[in-house]
């Protein structure tokens, strides 16, 4: 790693990445080591969760480690209590933060003033750790994560900002459908298209679905109103009609294709009822990886030289 912290996908290399994804694999069928052993860890969460929540307090006990949840109200981010101090404190017994925030510079502030790792469990600029599940569940169903077609389509939030920087990180094309005005933000872009360029991968967007998911060997997409921006239900649902994930629109995509949902699923938003049971999803077996490449994140922090 580039730093004792991991606030974006690209603060790992991509042979860091795919050793975690391969590590993340061995040990769903393994026994755990204790690297965490006598070690508290932070759980400090801005947002509610279900997965995130419930993988990284099962993933430290099963290192050997001691997780302390803190949630908005126990702490006060930013409002009880300054960014900066909050770091110092707890820098000062645990040996871990894990934070799930709102604002991504709250992540960074909180790493500024730690003298311990900090990882990011989501802010609103990128989600890391669901990248790395995501990886983990191409792995396991495709068999490679190099030479490959991943198509999101919706909303470019905070989990296909990670996923378009984490696939082309691996080598493989992403390629995005969304209203021009949700696509991804330049910033993003450009930097993946840097990346991609170096693995003779692609990154390209599109406004149609059908077009983005032609010749897909996987399709991906999230909810279209992310936390934090309910105020804005209306206006994206009448945004992205058409966008809707359905087995008609998977057909577009390659015969073994396999569909990709982070969860939840706002089910006749971005997918209809039912999609998430279909044979082609492997939307649980992400839900379950989130464990054991959150695990294996942990595990490289705590034993790497």
């Amino acid at each position: 790693m580039k730093n004792k912290d991991f606030l974006r996908i690209t603060d790992l290399e991509a042979a860091e990445i795919k050793a975690l994804v391969k590590r993340a694999i061995e040990l769903k069928s393994s026994l755990s080591p204790k690297p965490l052993a006598g070690r508290n860890i932070s759980l400090l969460f801005e947002k509610p969760s279900l997965r995130t929540k419930i993988s990284f307090d099962i993933g430290v006990h099963q290192l050997g480690g001691h997780p302390i949840y803190m949630g908005p109200d126990e702490v006060g981010v930013g409002d009880r209590e300054s960014i900066s101090d909050i770091a110092k404190v707890l820098s000062r017994y645990v040996h871990c933060i894990i934070a799930r925030v709102n604002l991504h510079s709250t992540i960074e502030e909180m790493a500024t003033n730690s003298s311990i790792p900090v990882i990011n469990a989501l802010s609103d600029l990128e989600h890391p750790c669901q990248t790395l599940a995501d990886l983990q569940t191409i792995m396991e169903h495709k068999g490679r994560l190099e030479k490959l077609k991943v198509a999101y389509i919706g909303d470019a939030n905070n989990v296909a900002r990670s996923l378009a920087l984490g696939i082309a990180s691996v080598g493989s094309s992403f390629v995005i459908a969304s209203p021009l005005e949700y696509t991804l933000d330049p910033t993003t872009l450009g930097k993946a298209i840097r990346i991609a360029s170096s693995n003779n991968c692609q990154i390209s967007t599109f406004t149609d679905p059908i077009d983005a998911i032609a010749g897909a060997d996987v399709v991906y997409t999230d909810v279209w109103t992310s936390m934090g921006q309910e105020n804005e239900k209306m206006a994206r649902l009448k945004q992205f009609q058409g966008y809707t994930v359905t087995p008609e629109l998977m057909s577009h995509a390659n015969n073994d294709a396999i569909f990709m949902h982070d969860m939840p699923a706002h089910y006749g938003e971005e997918v209809v009822e039912g999609m998430l049971d279909k044979p082609f999803s492997v939307a649980f077996d992400q839900a379950e990886n989130r464990l054991h490449a959150q695990k294996a994140l942990l595990e490289h922090i705590f034993e790497r030289p």
